[in-house]
Protein backbone atom coordinates (compact mmCIF):
# COMPACT_ATOMS: atom_id res chain seq x y z
CA UNK A 1 0.00 0.00 0.00
CA UNK A 2 1.42 3.38 -1.02
CA UNK A 3 0.58 6.80 0.37
CA UNK A 4 1.78 10.20 -0.82
CA UNK A 5 2.53 13.08 1.54
CA UNK A 6 2.45 16.00 -0.92
CA UNK A 7 0.61 15.02 -4.10
CA UNK A 8 0.59 18.64 -5.26
CA UNK A 9 4.26 18.32 -6.30
CA UNK A 10 3.23 15.90 -9.06
CA UNK A 11 2.22 19.02 -11.01
CA UNK A 12 5.91 19.88 -11.29
CA UNK A 13 6.25 17.00 -13.77
CA UNK A 14 4.75 19.41 -16.33
CA UNK A 15 8.21 21.02 -16.42
CA UNK A 16 9.68 17.95 -18.16
CA UNK A 17 7.89 18.29 -21.54
CA UNK A 18 8.60 22.03 -21.43
CA UNK A 19 12.34 21.32 -21.04
CA UNK A 20 12.25 18.84 -23.95
CA UNK A 21 10.56 21.38 -26.23
CA UNK A 22 13.06 24.10 -25.25
CA UNK A 23 15.95 21.69 -25.91
CA UNK A 24 14.63 20.87 -29.39
CA UNK A 25 14.17 24.56 -30.17
CA UNK A 26 17.75 25.19 -29.01
CA UNK A 27 19.04 22.46 -31.34
CA UNK A 28 17.17 24.01 -34.29
CA UNK A 29 18.53 27.45 -33.44
CA UNK A 30 22.09 26.12 -33.13
CA UNK A 31 21.86 24.31 -36.46
CA UNK A 32 20.59 27.38 -38.26
CA UNK A 33 23.21 29.62 -36.66
CA UNK A 34 26.08 27.23 -37.51
CA UNK A 35 24.99 27.06 -41.15
CA UNK A 36 25.61 30.79 -41.41
CA UNK A 37 29.33 30.21 -40.75
CA UNK A 38 30.08 26.87 -42.38
CA UNK A 39 28.50 23.72 -43.78
CA UNK A 40 28.20 20.57 -41.69
CA UNK A 41 31.21 18.80 -43.22
CA UNK A 42 33.50 21.74 -42.49
CA UNK A 43 32.21 21.97 -38.92
CA UNK A 44 33.02 18.31 -38.35
CA UNK A 45 36.57 18.90 -39.54
CA UNK A 46 36.95 22.00 -37.38
CA UNK A 47 35.62 20.18 -34.25
CA UNK A 48 36.66 16.53 -34.72
CA UNK A 49 36.35 15.67 -31.02
CA UNK A 50 32.83 17.03 -30.56
CA UNK A 51 30.11 14.45 -29.84
CA UNK A 52 26.75 15.12 -31.45
CA UNK A 53 24.91 12.60 -29.28
CA UNK A 54 25.99 13.48 -25.77
CA UNK A 55 23.73 16.52 -25.68
CA UNK A 56 20.73 14.21 -25.85
CA UNK A 57 22.30 11.91 -23.25
CA UNK A 58 22.82 14.82 -20.86
CA UNK A 59 19.17 15.84 -21.37
CA UNK A 60 17.93 12.31 -20.57
CA UNK A 61 20.07 12.15 -17.42
CA UNK A 62 18.90 15.58 -16.29
CA UNK A 63 15.21 14.75 -16.89
CA UNK A 64 15.52 11.48 -14.95
CA UNK A 65 17.19 13.36 -12.09
CA UNK A 66 14.44 15.99 -12.14
CA UNK A 67 11.70 13.34 -12.14
CA UNK A 68 13.29 11.52 -9.21
CA UNK A 69 13.66 14.80 -7.34
CA UNK A 70 9.96 15.60 -7.82
CA UNK A 71 8.90 12.12 -6.66
CA UNK A 72 11.14 12.61 -3.64
CA UNK A 73 9.31 15.87 -2.84
CA UNK A 74 5.99 13.97 -3.03
CA UNK A 75 7.45 11.56 -0.46
CA UNK A 76 5.82 8.20 -1.23
CA UNK A 77 5.31 5.98 1.79
CA UNK A 78 4.90 2.22 1.71
CA UNK A 79 2.78 0.36 4.23
CA UNK A 80 4.89 -2.54 5.40
CA UNK A 81 2.46 -4.26 7.71
CA UNK A 82 -1.26 -5.10 7.64
CA UNK A 83 -2.76 -4.82 11.10
CA UNK A 84 -6.18 -5.43 12.61
CA UNK A 85 -7.07 -2.34 14.59
CA UNK A 86 -9.95 -1.48 16.89
CA UNK A 87 -12.15 1.39 15.77
CA UNK A 88 -15.29 2.95 17.13
CA UNK A 89 -18.07 4.30 15.00
CA UNK A 90 -21.53 4.03 13.53
CA UNK A 91 -22.59 1.94 10.55
CA UNK A 92 -23.98 4.39 7.96
CA UNK A 93 -25.67 3.55 4.67
CA UNK A 94 -26.44 6.20 2.04
CA UNK A 95 -29.35 5.43 -0.31
CA UNK A 96 -29.10 7.81 -3.26
CA UNK A 97 -32.01 8.34 -5.65
CA UNK A 98 -30.78 8.02 -9.27
CA UNK A 99 -34.16 8.24 -11.01
CA UNK A 100 -34.58 10.60 -13.99
CA UNK A 101 -36.35 13.19 -11.83
CA UNK A 102 -32.98 13.78 -10.14
CA UNK A 103 -31.82 15.48 -13.33
CA UNK A 104 -34.10 18.46 -12.63
CA UNK A 105 -32.08 21.65 -12.29
CA UNK A 106 -34.19 23.49 -9.71
CA UNK A 107 -31.18 23.12 -7.41
CA UNK A 108 -27.75 23.73 -8.93
CA UNK A 109 -26.26 22.04 -10.85
CA UNK A 110 -28.98 19.40 -10.63
CA UNK A 111 -30.56 17.26 -7.90
CA UNK A 112 -28.30 14.25 -8.39
CA UNK A 113 -25.06 16.24 -8.34
CA UNK A 114 -26.33 18.04 -5.24
CA UNK A 115 -27.07 14.69 -3.58
CA UNK A 116 -23.59 13.39 -4.43
CA UNK A 117 -21.99 16.53 -3.03
CA UNK A 118 -23.98 16.18 0.19
CA UNK A 119 -22.86 12.59 0.67
CA UNK A 120 -19.26 13.49 -0.15
CA UNK A 121 -19.25 16.33 2.38
CA UNK A 122 -20.77 14.07 5.05
CA UNK A 123 -18.03 11.49 4.41
CA UNK A 124 -15.43 14.26 4.86
CA UNK A 125 -16.73 14.80 8.39
CA UNK A 126 -16.47 11.14 9.40
CA UNK A 127 -13.54 9.74 11.33
CA UNK A 128 -13.93 6.03 12.00
CA UNK A 129 -17.48 5.18 10.96
CA UNK A 130 -18.21 2.46 8.43
CA UNK A 131 -20.19 3.45 5.34
CA UNK A 132 -22.08 1.81 2.50
CA UNK A 133 -23.83 3.15 -0.61
CA UNK A 134 -27.01 2.09 -2.38
CA UNK A 135 -28.33 3.43 -5.68
CA UNK A 136 -32.03 3.14 -6.35
CA UNK A 137 -34.66 4.11 -8.90
CA UNK A 138 -37.30 1.55 -9.94
CA UNK A 139 -35.18 -0.97 -8.06
CA UNK A 140 -32.34 -0.81 -5.55
CA UNK A 141 -28.75 -1.72 -6.40
CA UNK A 142 -25.87 -2.29 -3.91
CA UNK A 143 -23.23 0.19 -4.99
CA UNK A 144 -20.71 -0.28 -2.16
CA UNK A 145 -20.89 -2.66 0.85
CA UNK A 146 -20.05 -1.50 4.38
CA UNK A 147 -16.42 -0.35 4.44
CA UNK A 148 -14.00 2.04 6.09
CA UNK A 149 -12.42 2.93 2.73
CA UNK A 150 -13.69 6.47 2.24
CA UNK A 151 -11.63 6.93 -0.92
CA UNK A 152 -13.38 4.00 -2.60
CA UNK A 153 -16.73 5.33 -1.40
CA UNK A 154 -16.14 8.68 -3.09
CA UNK A 155 -15.01 6.97 -6.28
CA UNK A 156 -18.19 4.87 -6.48
CA UNK A 157 -20.25 7.92 -5.53
CA UNK A 158 -18.91 10.03 -8.39
CA UNK A 159 -19.67 7.25 -10.86
CA UNK A 160 -23.39 7.23 -10.03
CA UNK A 161 -25.76 8.50 -12.73
CA UNK A 162 -29.37 8.18 -13.87
CA UNK A 163 -28.48 5.62 -16.57
CA UNK A 164 -26.96 3.06 -14.21
CA UNK A 165 -30.34 1.39 -13.55
CA UNK A 166 -32.58 0.36 -16.43
CA UNK A 167 -35.69 0.14 -14.26
CA UNK A 168 -37.04 3.66 -13.84
CA UNK A 169 -39.37 4.99 -11.17
CA UNK A 170 -38.64 5.57 -7.50
CA UNK A 171 -38.94 2.58 -5.17
CA UNK A 172 -37.85 3.84 -1.76
CA UNK A 173 -39.15 0.66 -0.12
CA UNK A 174 -36.63 -1.47 -2.04
CA UNK A 175 -33.79 0.84 -1.00
CA UNK A 176 -34.78 0.45 2.66
CA UNK A 177 -35.13 -3.32 2.36
CA UNK A 178 -31.70 -3.60 0.73
CA UNK A 179 -30.18 -1.38 3.42
CA UNK A 180 -31.27 -3.81 6.14
CA UNK A 181 -28.95 -6.43 4.62
CA UNK A 182 -25.92 -4.12 4.90
CA UNK A 183 -25.61 -4.31 8.67
CA UNK A 184 -23.81 -7.59 9.26
CA UNK A 185 -23.06 -7.22 12.98
CA UNK A 186 -25.88 -8.78 15.00
CA UNK A 187 -24.86 -6.80 18.08
CA UNK A 188 -24.52 -3.49 16.25
CA UNK A 189 -27.20 -1.12 17.54
CA UNK A 190 -25.87 2.09 15.97
CA UNK A 191 -27.27 1.72 12.47
CA UNK A 192 -28.11 4.78 10.41
CA UNK A 193 -29.69 5.06 6.97
CA UNK A 194 -29.67 8.32 5.01
CA UNK A 195 -32.14 8.49 2.12
CA UNK A 196 -31.22 11.30 -0.30
CA UNK A 197 -34.09 11.95 -2.69
CA UNK A 198 -36.58 14.43 -4.13
CA UNK A 199 -39.34 12.48 -2.40
CA UNK A 200 -41.06 11.06 -5.46
CA UNK A 201 -42.13 7.58 -4.43
CA UNK A 202 -43.92 5.04 -6.62
CA UNK A 203 -44.21 2.54 -3.81
CA UNK A 204 -45.90 4.64 -1.13
CA UNK A 205 -48.14 1.79 -0.02
CA UNK A 206 -45.24 -0.43 1.04
CA UNK A 207 -42.63 2.20 2.00
CA UNK A 208 -43.86 2.72 5.56
CA UNK A 209 -44.04 -1.05 6.04
CA UNK A 210 -40.38 -1.26 4.98
CA UNK A 211 -39.57 1.58 7.40
CA UNK A 212 -41.27 -0.29 10.23
CA UNK A 213 -39.27 -3.43 9.51
CA UNK A 214 -36.05 -1.40 9.40
CA UNK A 215 -36.79 0.21 12.77
CA UNK A 216 -37.35 -3.26 14.22
CA UNK A 217 -33.81 -4.05 13.04
CA UNK A 218 -32.51 -1.07 15.03
CA UNK A 219 -32.01 1.21 12.01
CA UNK A 220 -32.50 4.96 12.37
CA UNK A 221 -33.65 6.57 9.12
CA UNK A 222 -32.88 10.15 8.14
CA UNK A 223 -34.17 11.65 4.92
CA UNK A 224 -32.50 14.48 2.99
CA UNK A 225 -34.61 16.38 0.47
CA UNK A 226 -33.04 17.79 -2.70
CA UNK A 227 -35.06 19.99 -5.02
CA UNK A 228 -37.71 22.71 -4.78
CA UNK A 229 -41.43 22.43 -4.10
CA UNK A 230 -42.22 24.65 -7.09
CA UNK A 231 -40.62 21.99 -9.27
CA UNK A 232 -38.78 21.98 -12.57
CA UNK A 233 -38.83 20.11 -15.89
CA UNK A 234 -36.54 17.15 -16.54
CA UNK A 235 -33.96 18.05 -19.21
CA UNK A 236 -32.86 15.47 -21.78
CA UNK A 237 -29.26 16.14 -22.75
CA UNK A 238 -26.67 14.62 -25.03
CA UNK A 239 -23.00 15.45 -24.46
CA UNK A 240 -24.08 18.21 -22.10
CA UNK A 241 -26.29 19.91 -24.71
CA UNK A 242 -30.03 20.27 -24.04
CA UNK A 243 -32.07 18.42 -26.67
CA UNK A 244 -35.56 18.53 -25.18
CA UNK A 245 -37.62 18.30 -22.00
CA UNK A 246 -39.24 15.09 -20.80
CA UNK A 247 -42.93 14.86 -21.72
CA UNK A 248 -45.77 12.63 -20.57
CA UNK A 249 -48.03 10.43 -22.72
CA UNK A 250 -50.21 13.48 -23.53
CA UNK A 251 -47.22 15.42 -24.81
CA UNK A 252 -47.14 17.77 -21.80
CA UNK A 253 -43.85 18.75 -20.22
CA UNK A 254 -43.30 16.79 -17.00
CA UNK A 255 -42.74 18.94 -13.92
CA UNK A 256 -41.10 17.13 -11.02
CA UNK A 257 -41.44 18.59 -7.52
CA UNK A 258 -39.82 17.99 -4.17
CA UNK A 259 -42.28 15.94 -2.10
CA UNK A 260 -41.25 16.81 1.43
CA UNK A 261 -44.29 15.20 3.05
CA UNK A 262 -43.19 11.70 1.96
CA UNK A 263 -39.68 12.25 3.27
CA UNK A 264 -40.95 13.73 6.54
CA UNK A 265 -43.24 10.73 7.11
CA UNK A 266 -40.38 8.28 6.46
CA UNK A 267 -38.06 10.13 8.85
CA UNK A 268 -40.71 10.33 11.58
CA UNK A 269 -41.55 6.63 11.29
CA UNK A 270 -37.83 5.82 11.17
CA UNK A 271 -37.02 7.58 14.46
CA UNK A 272 -34.90 10.07 12.54
CA UNK A 273 -35.41 13.54 11.11
CA UNK A 274 -36.03 15.18 7.77
CA UNK A 275 -33.18 17.43 6.59
CA UNK A 276 -33.45 20.17 3.97
CA UNK A 277 -30.55 19.57 1.59
CA UNK A 278 -30.67 22.93 -0.18
CA UNK A 279 -28.00 24.37 2.13
CA UNK A 280 -25.11 21.90 2.04
CA UNK A 281 -23.11 23.37 4.94
CA UNK A 282 -26.12 23.57 7.27
CA UNK A 283 -27.24 20.02 6.40
CA UNK A 284 -23.75 18.55 6.89
CA UNK A 285 -23.28 20.37 10.20
CA UNK A 286 -26.63 19.11 11.49
CA UNK A 287 -25.80 15.52 10.49
CA UNK A 288 -22.36 15.80 12.09
CA UNK A 289 -23.97 16.86 15.38
CA UNK A 290 -26.51 14.04 15.19
CA UNK A 291 -23.80 11.41 14.66
CA UNK A 292 -21.73 12.78 17.54
CA UNK A 293 -24.66 12.24 19.89
CA UNK A 294 -24.81 8.53 19.07
CA UNK A 295 -22.98 5.89 21.04
CA UNK A 296 -20.08 4.39 19.13
CA UNK A 297 -19.75 0.68 18.60
CA UNK A 298 -16.29 -0.91 18.63
CA UNK A 299 -15.39 -3.01 15.62
CA UNK A 300 -12.32 -4.42 13.94
CA UNK A 301 -10.85 -3.17 10.67
CA UNK A 302 -7.76 -4.15 8.74
CA UNK A 303 -5.45 -1.39 7.60
CA UNK A 304 -1.84 -0.88 6.61
CA UNK A 305 0.40 0.39 9.40
CA UNK A 306 4.04 1.31 9.82
CA UNK A 307 4.26 3.46 6.71
CA UNK A 308 7.90 4.20 5.94
CA UNK A 309 9.23 7.23 4.05
CA UNK A 310 10.81 6.42 0.69
CA UNK A 311 11.84 9.93 -0.41
CA UNK A 312 15.52 9.35 0.41
CA UNK A 313 15.88 6.77 -2.36
CA UNK A 314 14.55 9.13 -4.99
CA UNK A 315 16.54 12.13 -3.77
CA UNK A 316 19.67 9.97 -3.59
CA UNK A 317 19.11 8.71 -7.14
CA UNK A 318 18.58 12.27 -8.38
CA UNK A 319 21.82 13.49 -6.76
CA UNK A 320 23.74 10.55 -8.23
CA UNK A 321 22.48 11.32 -11.74
CA UNK A 322 23.32 15.02 -11.36
CA UNK A 323 26.81 14.02 -10.23
CA UNK A 324 27.23 11.78 -13.28
CA UNK A 325 25.94 14.58 -15.51
CA UNK A 326 29.04 16.63 -14.57
CA UNK A 327 31.29 14.06 -16.27
CA UNK A 328 29.27 13.84 -19.46
CA UNK A 329 31.08 16.33 -21.70
CA UNK A 330 30.17 17.46 -25.21
CA UNK A 331 33.45 16.13 -26.57
CA UNK A 332 34.16 12.52 -27.42
CA UNK A 333 35.63 10.38 -24.68
CA UNK A 334 38.74 8.52 -25.80
CA UNK A 335 37.79 5.06 -24.52
CA UNK A 336 34.17 5.49 -25.53
CA UNK A 337 35.38 6.63 -28.91
CA UNK A 338 37.09 3.27 -29.35
CA UNK A 339 33.89 1.44 -28.37
CA UNK A 340 31.87 3.71 -30.71
CA UNK A 341 28.71 3.35 -28.58
CA UNK A 342 26.95 6.14 -30.44
CA UNK A 343 27.81 4.72 -33.86
CA UNK A 344 29.61 7.90 -34.86
CA UNK A 345 31.61 7.98 -38.06
CA UNK A 346 35.34 8.23 -37.49
CA UNK A 347 37.16 11.05 -39.23
CA UNK A 348 40.12 9.76 -41.18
Amino acid sequence: MVQYDEKIYFYLLIIIPVIVVLFLLLLVWKKRTQKKFADSELLKRLTPNRSYNKGGLKLVVFILALALMIIGLVNPKIGTKLETVKREGVDIVFAVDVSKSMLAEDIAPNRLEKAKRLVSEIINQLASDRIGIIAYAGQAYPQLPITTDYGAAKMFLQGMNTDMLTSQGTAIDQAIELATTYYDDAEQTNRVLFIISDGEDHSEGSTLDAVEDAVDEGIIIYTIGVGKEKGAPIPIKRNGILESLKKDSQGETVITRLNESVLVDIANEGDGQYIDGSNTDAAVEFIKDELLKMDKKEFEAKQFAEYKDQFQWFIGGALLLLFLDIFILDRKTSWLKKLNLFNEKRNE
